[in-house]
């Protein structure tokens, strides 16, 4: 079969002028690296400090119990702290820091834009429902035991008494008319919540023995339930009446997404041109492909036959268990990249209130947690009230090869690998709380392709060719979601459109392509993990080229993971001569 050809990645990388350029360090001064060490810890300490919800999944645990403050005058003096940070920050010549301080530098700024991005342009901490409707998630304290069972209820006491002043704040926050995707995703989201609280999370905390504890969870619980019920109630009946189709961010805002999140001064238009090229060669490859399991049908028709392979219902989760191990070990067994722990990731079942925005998710524990270190993936099950013909969409995308190529993307080598390296190297708390969506994602979406190359799936030629045709079906969706997220915010693409485009460029069947062009509409930086993942193949060619005889595939894994995960070109800095 064709190997993948540069030749796209070379254009990307070309024409990709990135703000973050290497730094002459000639004046560094160990002065300058303590005051910055000094502001950067008193700068995580006030970040985390507005955003304890973060602080707890950091696995920092002194923000247990605590829910931040989302009332507008607290919101605003968020801002203005930001910008504060970003005047002192600026003050600090940044040559003269030593290079890790430096990309420290750069990370923090980095992180600063994106949090006033967020506040002042995207306005997602006070104008989108969807910020509030999650702000109940606690999950965490009934899946992780990083303290005791009573002490964990506590927490969730505590955060529970705050769900009235929650969302009080989120009624008089709100605009008059709001977007329609965010309006209704929200809905899903705290219906979720609700069957979370009644169900799972009451189940969780029904042995402990305290009887005061007991009595105030069940007053606190009803509580938070209301709450909840009330803010789903003024969103369907006073937003959703009002909302409108206005969910698209605009070129500019794009272009200062691109800028702040990744350090990419690329234009918008050239970043799709480049992606619908790609998409036409990953669809000829598929043809390709498709020709070598059944010259006789039609591409799409042999992938809709290797579709049909999959789980029923009740099987899915056992199915889906039961090659994580295969993996692993094919991974030992090549040499790909070292695996820094013993400990195996537990698929278990998406928890009800996170399944409004995709099929399976890694959920690891946080780069400062010590005791309960259980990562979690997490795959979604097939809804009881689904027609037959939903379930059966959504079951064909468990295929047993595509659920293999999911695998890997969350689990082996994917997230979960990339948060074991996360754990075990000496990347500094900025590099651990500050991460690029592109890396993050780029990485786990690249050694999908990867393990093809290094020959997963290969236990004979069909077998081959089905693992091939599930991992190019996984970067046909990536691909669209670069092409859907910026026609839809920069175009004017709307949700159903963008559902046709992944239906006929991805080959999805109605209600995931949907999800998909949905999720669009929220996430426009879902583009990242194309951008990423061909950063990354650009980085390793490179860097076997300077390598030359000491280069190993392994060698460029275990040194691309041990930063933490910068935009790319900080990696291209640190690993490229």
């Amino acid at each position: 079969m064709n190997v993948l050809k540069y030749s796209f990645i070379s254009l990307f990388l070309a024409v990709c002028c990135f703000s973050c350029k290497k730094t002459e360090l000639k004046s560094h001064t160990p002065n300058a690296d303590s005051v910055f060490q000094n502001l950067s810890h008193q700068f995580i300490k006030d970040y985390l400090t507005w955003r304890p919800r973060l602080g707890t999944y950091l696995g920092l645990h002194e923000y247990d119990g605590k829910v931040g403050d989302y009332s507008k005058s607290s919101i605003e003096g968020e801002r203005v702290r930001l910008r504060a940070y970003e005047d002192r920050l600026m003050s600090i010549t940044a040559d003269s820091l030593s290079p890790q301080m430096n990309i420290d530098y750069r990370l923090l700024l980095s992180a600063i834009n994106q949090e006033l991005f967020s506040i002042e342009d995207l306005k997602i901490y006070w104008n989108n429902p969807m910020t509030y409707a999650g702000l109940l998630d606690l999950n965490i304290y009934i899946q992780r035991d990083f303290a005791s069972i009573e002490d964990r209820m506590r927490s969730i006491i505590a955060i529970e008494k705050k769900a009235p002043v929650i969302y009080a704040a989120a009624k008089e926050n709100l605009s008059d008319s709001l977007a329609r995707p965010h309006v209704e995703t929200a809905i899903i989201i705290v219906e979720g919540t609700i069957s979370f609280l009644k169900h799972e999370l009451t189940v969780a905390l029904q042995d402990v023995k305290v009887d005061s504890l007991q009595k105030s969870f069940a007053e606190t619980n009803t509580s938070a339930i209301a709450a909840l019920a009330d803010f789903a109630q003024f969103l369907r009946k006073e937003k959703l009446p009002r909302s409108n189709q206005r969910y698209a961010i605009g070129v500019d805002k794009y272009k200062k997404m691109l800028l702040y999140n990744e350090m990419i001064t690329t234009s918008p238009q050239d970043i799709l041109a480049m992606g619908m090229d790609e998409l036409k060669k990953e669809q000829a490859l598929f043809a390709e492909v498709a020709k070598t399991i059944d010259p006789k049908k039609k591409p799409i028709e042999v992938f809709e036959m290797l579709k049909k392979e999959h789980p029923t219902a009740e099987n899915l989760l056992s199915d889906s268990r039961k090659n994580l191990e295969q993996i692993r070990e094919f991974l030992v067994d090549k040499n790909v990249i070292t695996i820094p722990s013993e400990v195996r990731v537990s698929l278990v079942e998406t928890p009800t209130f996170a399944r409004a925005t995709g099929t399976a998710s890694m959920d690891t524990p946080g780069p400062f947690e010590k005791k309960a270190t259980q990562a979690f993936y997490y795959v979604t099950p097939v809804e009881k009230n689904w027609s037959l013909k939903q379930k059966e969409e959504w079951l064909s995308m468990f295929n047993y090869f595509s659920t293999d190529i999911v695998s890997i993307h969350e689990a082996y080598p994917g997230h979960y690998v990339q948060f074991l390296h996360l754990n075990a190297s000496k990347a500094t708390d900025v590099e651990k709380i500050f991460m690029s969506y592109a890396f993050v994602e780029g990485w786990a979406h690249y050694t999908e392709k990867m393990m093809i190359e290094e020959g997963f799936g290969k236990k004979d030629s069909l077998s081959a060719a089905k693992y091939h045709l599930a991992q190019l079906d996984e970067s046909l969706i990536r691909l669209a979601r670069l092409c859907v997220s910026i026609k839809m915010h920069c175009e004017g693409m709307t949700i159903d459109e963008g559902t046709k485009f992944i239906e006929d460029n991805a080959y999805y069947e109605h209600l995931p392509a949907h999800q998909e062009s949905l999720r669009g509409s929220f996430d426009p930086g879902y583009l990242s993990y194309t951008l990423g993942k061909l950063q990354i193949l650009k980085l390793r060619e490179d860097y076997k080229k300077q390598e030359g005889q000491r280069y190993s595939l392994k060698k460029f894994h275990d040194e691309l993971l041990s930063h933490g995960a910068p935009p790319l070109e900080i990696m291209r800095e640190i690993m490229i001569r």
